[in-house]
């Protein structure tokens, strides 16, 4: 995949197919982008588990926060994170040892590694970098 422009089809697929999102990097301050961006997904009827191990066992925006992906209840459809570009990388290697693997891992704006990536999409995961799904669904979805 190219990740320097992705096919609108691509992110609306993304956006429309999934139900259940681990939002990494997940903020209780609403002055953050995470804490924003997981109110929009969350209003438009998605279900947004945050994974923060300094807020384990808290809650953001009402909804449980997790240490981990893999200490989520059940699979999720998406990871969406929110973590420094060098995150990604061992991120990948965390949500590649999951049992139920997520469809796609979505960086947000900034998080790019195009090896993590790579290695990603080779185990059958989709990915979109350096994008919001917060602007990208109000453009595509409506």
């Amino acid at each position: 995949m190219n990740h320097d422009a992705y096919p609108d089809y691509y992110l609306s697929d993304i956006l429309k197919s999934t139900k259940t999102i681990a939002l990494v990097g997940a903020s209780p301050n609403p002055e953050r982008p995470s804490h924003r961006v997981m109110a929009f997904l969350l209003r438009k009827g998605y279900t947004v588990f945050p994974v923060n191990p300094g807020q384990t066992g808290k809650e953001i925006q009402g909804q449980k926060v997790y240490a981990r992906i893999a200490d989520i209840p059940e699979p999720v459809d998406m990871v969406d994170v929110f973590r420094a570009a060098n995150a990604l990388p061992a991120l990948v290697e965390e949500i590649l040892a999951l049992k139920v693997r997520p469809k796609v891992i979505w960086g947000q704006l900034s998080v790019r590694d195009d090896d993590a990536a790579a290695k990603a999409e080779e185990n059958g995961i989709q990915v979109v970098m350096d994008r919001c799904p917060a602007i990208e669904y109000p453009r595509l979805v409506g």
